[in-house]
C-alpha cells in the first residue's frame, strides 16, 4: 500500500513524525507538507508563483505551499501511479465542529477525498500535544481496518483522538460535527514601529456539543470518527429562496 502523508503544522511537526512512524509499518509511505506552518489555511491553493517541492534529511518533502498543494502536487505530478491513501496529520490540537472549515489538516485530506483517493485527517485533540502515539496508534488501526476490508467508495474522515494513553481511551465513535459559539473578537495591538495590528481571536467554546457530536465523544475520551462530505448545498432551504426569488 502506498500512504501518502501530509499536514498544517509544517514538515517538522512531532505529530507527522509519529503518523510516519506508525503508517511505515503498514505501507510505503511518503510525506509531502508544508514548509512552515499552514493552520487555518483551509483548502486554499496557490496560483500566483510556482511551487518548489524539496526534501529534508529527515527524508520527508516540503513545498512552500499549503497543504492542499502538496497534496494536489503530489498526486498529480510527483507519483508515477497514484497513492492508495492520503492521511494527513497528526494536527497538533482538534479539528472539530466548525474548525473543519478552516482547518489545513482537514483539507489536505479533502484534496486528496477531492481527487478520488480515500482519506483520513487525524487530530490530537489538545494543544498540550502529550499523546501523539496515542493518535499514531489510532490512526494505525485505522489504515489496517481499512487494508483488510477496503472502503467501497472514496471515503473523507476526519477523526480527532483525545489526548490521553492509549490505555485510557474508551473505543471509537461514529459522530456529526458539533457546533462552536462565534469566534471571540480580534485583539488589537500596536507593534514596535507603531503600527496598529490585529491578531484573530481564539475559537467560540462548543455550543452544540451535545451526545452523538465529536465534542461529546472526545470529551469522554472516545475517539470521534466523523465522515464528511464536500456538498456545501442547502437542500432545506432550496424552496425558501426559489420563493424569494418568485416575489
Amino acid at each position: 500500500m502506498n500512504i501518502l502523508l501530509s499536514n498544517d503544522d509544517g514538515y517538522f511537526a512531532p505529530g507527522l513524525a509519529a503518523l510516519a512512524r506508525a503508517l511505515s509499518q503498514v505501507g510505503q509511505v511518503t510525506v509531502v507538507a508544508p514548509e512552515r506552518d499552514r493552520s487555518g489555511a483551509s483548502n486554499s491553493l496557490t496560483l500566483d508563483r510556482p511551487l518548489i517541492l524539496r526534501r529534508a534529511a529527515s527524508g520527508f518533502h516540503f513545498v512552500n505551499g499549503t497543504p492542499t498543494d502538496c497534496v494536489h502536487l503530489a498526486v498529480t505530478g510527483m507519483f508515477d501511479t497514484r497513492p492508495d491513501l492520503v492521511v494527513s496529520g497528526i494536527n497538533h490540537g482538534a479539528n472539530m465542529g466548525d474548525d473543519t472549515i478552516y482547518s489545513g489538516t482537514v483539507a489536505a485530506a479533502m484534496e486528496g477525498f477531492q481527487l478520488g483517493i480515500p482519506a483520513i485527517a487525524v487530530s490530537l485533540a489538545s494543544k498540550a500535544g502529550a499523546h501523539f502515539d496515542t493518535a499514531a496508534e489510532v490512526a494505525l488501526q485505522l489504515v489496517k481496518r481499512h487494508l483488510a476490508q477496503p472502503f467501497a467508495q472514496p471515503m473523507l474522515l476526519n477523526v480527532n483522538v483525545p489526548d490521553v494513553p492509549l490505555d485510557q481511551l474508551g473505543g471509537m465513535e461514529i459522530t456529526r460535527l458539533g457546533r462552536r459559539h462565534k469566534a471571540e473578537p480580534v485583539v488589537k495591538s500596536t507593534n514596535p514601529r507603531g503600527d496598529t495590528v490585529y491578531w484573530v481571536g481564539a475559537a467560540g467554546a462548543a455550543a452544540e456539543a451535545g451526545p452523538g457530536t465529536d465534542f461529546h465523544a472526545v470529551a469522554n475520551k472516545r475517539v470521534s470518527v466523523t465522515p464528511l462530505q464536500v456538498d456545501l448545498t442547502a437542500p432545506g432551504q432550496m424552496p425558501l429562496v426559489q420563493g424569494w426569488l418568485q416575489v
